[in-house]
């Protein structure tokens, strides 16, 4: 069993991938970058570029408030799909989604908390998330 595990890299490569194309699908933008890391029962991951085309016309026109509301409701929207997502590739259920998006800079931050720390070929690379 424990050779058909990915180690802690693999398996954040992987999610950073998923996300990169349901974002992709979901949105119709691809972010240029998504980073995954775990620590402990906890994922943080960084999304660059994420704001998409519609976002970027109510912030060229000075409609930050509308921009930023737009960027809440769309991470409402696909939380749940997402969630099962993470699950998926995880095989861990996810307890909750705290997310974020910094406009200015393109960039969304969202903090997964898992049920338990994921299975992987290597456990000791999962850096111990501090309480």
């Amino acid at each position: 069993m424990t050779n058909n595990l990915l180690t802690c890299g693999q398996l954040e490569r992987k999610l950073s991938q998923k996300i990169q194309a349901f974002y992709r699908q979901h949105l119709g933008h691809q972010p240029s970058k998504v980073t995954c890391q775990f620590f402990g029962s906890k994922l943080a991951i960084i999304i660059e570029n994420s704001i998409t085309s519609a976002e970027q016309i109510l912030l060229d026109e000075g409609k930050n408030d509308l921009a930023k509301k737009v960027r809440s409701n769309l991470d409402d929207a696909i939380q749940p799909e997402l969630k099962e997502l993470i699950k998926e590739v995880a095989e861990v259920e996810v307890v909750d989604i705290l997310s974020d998006a910094t406009l200015d800079t393109g960039r969304t931050g969202i903090i997964v908390v898992l049920s338990q720390t994921p299975q992987v070929r290597n456990p000791e690379s999962i850096p111990k998330a501090k309480n």
